[in-house]
């Protein structure tokens, strides 16, 4: 019963209204130290505390370096956002210049966050086109190399970069060094179109999809893909020259004046090393025409005839390449 009792009391207590003291507050003791904190400034002698950076440069270069170095995905989708911002002003405001954008932002292109490398190609379209070809060599290092990367999302995004690459210096991409064969051997590799084990596309089995993509959850609408684009690669590659206005004075000179260039015959390659086909140039249609016939004719017309029997998006893509090819070529 005395327990009971007990928390009967209890339970009366949190039901009682507390009582207002009413008079004089107790009175502080002589050594109290009121700590409260009511000031709704703070002043700091000589520095002021603001929220922006007054310098657009500096903020520039602290977002391109936080584009890199941030660990989180959206600290470094933000500050690709806000390099694109800039790009796209009127005017546009880059105080690092194209080259420095490329080189610290180009190694985003196998990020493995999508949305970073979504905001990424955004920045490459802000940039001025004409800038970007003389650094075209640079972009199709990382490119090839993200053409073979184990992602397929990633190899996804990388031909989006290709593409934007192809309007804005088609001609530089095809005809720098390395830019036609390597990026060649790079769709091999994403097709499975190998000119070396020929025999293997023709052999029967449970299917005739791309090693390349089989395993991932859009095997066919990937491979129509990489087959598209490397159809708009071709058509960059055997896109017919401007025609040279004839100059009766420049042909005959051609012929019986001496060269003025230095090492006027190099390209016979009489006495050096022995030729990288790879890493050499094809500036113009014809060079390019002859080493891909040469090269990577049969391959490729065996894998688009194999294509083609898919039907669906890859038969399509395969009949877009079959057209290039045909233009190209004929």
């Amino acid at each position: 019963m005395g327990s009971s009792n007990k928390k009967k009391k209890e339970k009366k207590k949190d039901f009682q209204k507390a009582k207002l003291k009413v008079g004089k507050a107790k009175p502080k003791a002589a050594n109290f130290t009121d700590t409260s904190f009511k000031s709704k400034s703070i002043v700091v002698n000589q520095q002021t505390l603001v929220t922006d950076d007054s310098d657009p440069a500096e903020q520039f270069k602290q977002n391109l370096s936080l584009a890199i170095n941030a660990k989180s995905d959206n600290h470094r989708r933000d500050a690709l956002a806000y390099i694109t911002n800039q790009l796209s002003g009127t005017p546009p405001n880059n105080p690092v210049g194209t080259s420095a954008v490329l080189t610290k932002l180009l190694p985003l292109l196998s990020d493995g966050s999508a949305s970073v490398r979504t905001q990424l190609l955004k920045v490459l379209r802000a940039l001025p086109p004409a800038e970007v070809g003389p650094h075209v060599e640079k972009v199709l290092m990382y490119i090839r190399g993200g053409m073979t990367h184990l992602s397929n999302d990633i190899r996804s995004d990388t031909l989006n970069i290709l593409e934007w690459l192809l309007e804005v210096a088609g001609d530089e991409t095809v005809s720098c060094p390395g830019g036609w064969m390597k990026t060649l051997n790079s769709f091999s590799s994403m097709l499975g179109w190998n000119p070396n084990v020929g025999s293997a596309l023709n052999s029967k089995g449970w299917t005739s999809s791309s090693r390349a993509t089989l395993g991932t959850k859009r095997g066919p609408e990937a491979q129509a893909r990489q087959i598209h684009v490397l159809a708009k690669f071709l058509q960059a590659g055997f896109k017919p020259e401007a025609p040279t206005p004839y100059n009766p004075m420049a042909y005959w000179g051609n012929i019986y004046r001496l060269p003025g260039t230095p090492s006027p015959f190099a390209y016979l390659n009489l006495f050096g090393t022995p030729r990288d086909e790879d890493n050499e140039m094809y500036p113009d249609r014809i060079s390019r025409q002859r080493i891909f016939d040469a090269k990577w004719r049969v391959a490729i017309t065996r894998g688009m005839e194999s294509a083609k029997k898919e039907g669906g998006t890859v038969g399509r893509a395969a009949a877009t390449l079959d057209k290039a090819l045909a233009a190209g070529l004929g």
